[in-house]
């Protein structure tokens, strides 16, 4: 039989490329292998809806199993894949089988950082990436229970809300100076930590943590400066690394994760790599290679690579886009804050309000906004749109709650 192509990890960017050769007219062969026992299922509900709503939560499925069957694509489930032989095109699993492949996608995706600190591996400190994960969280996040949560990136501001919604008592620790430090504006970051503030959660920035301890009843986090937390249960939010062993052990290149061209390509022509567990240049921010965590970064580019597997030269060339949802509020971010050089605020009836970045020669390369529900939606959309077409829209026009930004896309 001829080989087909074959795609290792069936999350978000795998599970969309397996589809998405189908879509365009492949009829051979398409193997999607994942470690998991589910079928392929989104990840962003893991921290919040899985954690506080009322009915017992089920994996929100990409696709489910009847799919696969009317697609013709084989999902081979609870199995990893060990090895790759690029010279014989085939890979191996833990079970002792191999599969041939004409192309081969890793979409290996990322793990949990675990903190270099004593203590780190107490049963009390958990990360969060998969459904069971969301599963123990639910169980411990309840009415009086204290919370630790180490991190103040996206996922730990997202689980310190679900946790204090559940009426947790919630503690936040983040070594640097302040929250989301990292592509998120100071002005949304400190809207957001008042938010946090306003719902209970206690906020420790600035302060480095020494130690994980045990006092008991739970972990004890102990901080740079001596002060002590004790929790019933400590969440590490601290970022994830890609998981590039397998690729490394193949030879391939690495570069902050598995190194792929702008067609989304390994240092092996006939293998691709897409999603957290890949680094690419993007032509819009003029090359600079990035790697991103992003729901839709997995999805879009699980569909590039499908085409790209079969033979399209077309360069991966999206706007990157983040959002986050807490309490009441979402937050969203489009393109790469720190590319610009400087601000434009536009303020919203309702307390909303975007920031629009600008680099030296005016051009708009990023937006980034906070609101109520979707206050902000449309306009971060319009302003990803300004973004993809490289636009230099007024500053005054931008700031001007009255200019519609839809009139900038027509200048």
């Amino acid at each position: 039989m001829h080989p087909g192509m074959v795609i290792v990890g069936a999350g978000e960017a795998g599970a969309r490329a397996a589809f998405a050769l189908r879509e365009q007219g492949w009829t051979g062969l398409v193997t999607l292998i994942g470690e998991e026992i589910h079928a392929p299922y989104e990840r962003p509900p893991l921290s919040k809806a899985a954690l506080v709503d009322e009915a017992h939560p089920t994996p929100r499925y990409i696709v489910g199993q009847e799919r696969f069957a009317a697609e013709g694509v084989t999902h081979i489930a609870d199995r990893a894949v060990t090895t790759i032989d690029r010279q014989m095109r085939h890979v191996g699993l833990n079970d002792g089988s191999t599969i041939a492949y004409d192309r081969l996608l890793l979409a290996t995706g990322a793990t949990p950082r675990r903190l270099p600190i004593p203590g780190a591996d107490h049963a009390g400190c958990v990360t969060l990436r998969r459904f069971e994960d969301a599963l123990h969280l639910r169980e411990r996040f309840r009415p009086g229970a204290r919370i630790a949560i180490i991190g103040g990136g996206f996922i730990g501001l997202e689980l310190a809300a679900s946790a204090c919604q559940k009426g947790a008592e919630v503690t936040i620790i983040e070594a640097l100076p302040r929250l989301l430090s990292r592509g998120v504006p100071a002005e949304i970051a400190g809207a957001v930590q008042e938010r946090h503030r306003a719902a209970g959660v206690t906020i420790l920035c600035g302060d480095g943590i020494a130690a994980i301890e045990d006092h008991g009843a739970g972990p004890a986090v102990r901080l740079a400066s001596g002060k002590r937390i004790e929790a019933d249960l400590a969440v590490l939010g601290v970022g994830a690394v890609p998981n590039t062993s397998l690729a490394q052990s193949a030879g391939l290149a690495v570069d902050n994760g598995i190194a792929v061209d702008d067609r989304l390509r390994t240092s092996d022509e006939t293998i691709h790599a897409a999603g957290d567990c890949c680094s690419f240049p993007l032509p819009i921010y003029g090359g600079r290679r990035v790697r991103l965590e992003s729901w839709r970064n997995a999805q879009e580019q699980g569909t590039h690579a499908a085409k790209a597997m079969l033979g399209s030269s077309e360069a991966f060339d999206a706007v990157p886009w983040f959002w986050s949802d807490q309490y009441d509020l979402s937050l969203q971010v489009a393109g790469l804050v720190d590319e610009g050089r400087q601000s434009v605020r536009r303020d919203g009836a309702d307390g909303s309000f975007i920031l629009f970045h600008l680099d030296d020669d005016a051009r708009l390369v990023a937006a980034s906004g906070i609101g109520p529900g979707n206050a902000i939606a449309r306009d971060i959309r319009l302003a990803e749109m300004l973004i993809a077409r490289r636009a230099r829209p007024d500053a005054a026009a931008l700031s001007d709650p009255q200019t519609r930004l839809k009139s900038l896309l027509a200048a």
